[in-house]
């Protein structure tokens, strides 16, 4: 059973069809017990009927409220819908495909709290098989988000150093790290921060807008911590990598990105 913080926590979960999210929730609340202090909010971007008939049982479970849209909204408009109205001091923004293996809510929660400097806060991300998920930039450009996406290994391992640095492969495993940008599969927010940024870009429907949020929290003078004591697993499944639609948006957000924060190409 995992320790729960003593004051209200909420888990910000934003799906539209995930079927991995019912495997994250009986996980997560097989791991808060009886009588957890989270509230764990669902807002759902217009899935399928039956998707959503499964979703509101969970309803039963009186720390679980589910919100569902009559439309497909994207990721930051979800999470803005559950945080902008500050439901508690301190959020978990918790992708449907996390799951956790140990106890880290209430130290995560703890941790960020002692760093009133911090806005955000994202542990370790691991693979089902244990490894390293690479989801910190210190800096983005395009040249480096492409090459992610060449298929071709000799052409990746040509460019394997460069690759590392935008990977951020050398930080720490023994320390925490202040970082610019993190990943939104799984990030302890500071909601007061986050709305007086007023949360998530909207524009974005999906990528990139947790890279905006974490420049916009940087811009406000904030700061964003990884610490790799504390791990999560992501069912990671690279969408814009095998899906030629979600590719399309993929470039339609990081056009938006550079668009706002100056084109960078190396």
């Amino acid at each position: 059973m995992m320790n729960t913080p003593t004051e209200i926590v909420t888990i910000s979960i934003v799906t539209h069809n995930s079927d991995k999210i019912f495997l994250s929730l009986d996980t997560l609340i097989d791991k808060l017990g009886d009588n957890p202090a989270v509230k764990i909010i669902i807002f759902d971007n217009h899935s399928e009927a039956g998707y959503q008939q499964k979703l509101l049982g969970y309803q039963r479970f009186p720390f679980i409220q589910v919100t569902l849209h009559e439309e497909n909204k994207g990721f930051g408009f979800g999470h803005n819908y559950n945080l902008l109205s500050k439901p508690s001091d301190f959020a978990i923004i918790f992708n449907p495909d996390i799951i956790l293996e140990q106890d880290v809510l209430n130290g995560l929660v703890s941790l960020l709290k002692q760093h009133s400097e911090a806005a955000l806060l994202a542990p370790k991300i691991l693979n089902e098989d244990g490894t390293t998920q690479h989801l910190v930039r210190q800096k983005l450009d395009v040249f480096d988000y492409m090459l992610r996406f060449v298929p071709f290994h000799f052409v990746k391992k040509m460019f394997d150093k460069r690759l590392a640095r935008f990977e951020c492969r050398e930080l720490p495993d023994d320390r925490d790290s202040y970082v610019r940008m993190i990943s939104g599969s799984f990030m302890v927010v500071d909601v007061e921060k986050f709305a007086a940024v007023e949360g998530f870009d909207e524009r974005y429907f999906m990528y990139f807008e947790d890279n905006d949020l974490c420049r916009k929290m940087e811009a406000a003078g904030y700061k964003v911590l990884y610490t790799p004591r504390f791990q999560v697993v992501h069912l990671y499944e690279r969408g814009a990598v095998k899906s030629r639609k979600l590719f399309f948006v993929f470039l339609q957000s990081m056009r938006k990105y550079f668009n706002k924060w100056g084109w960078q190409f190396f």
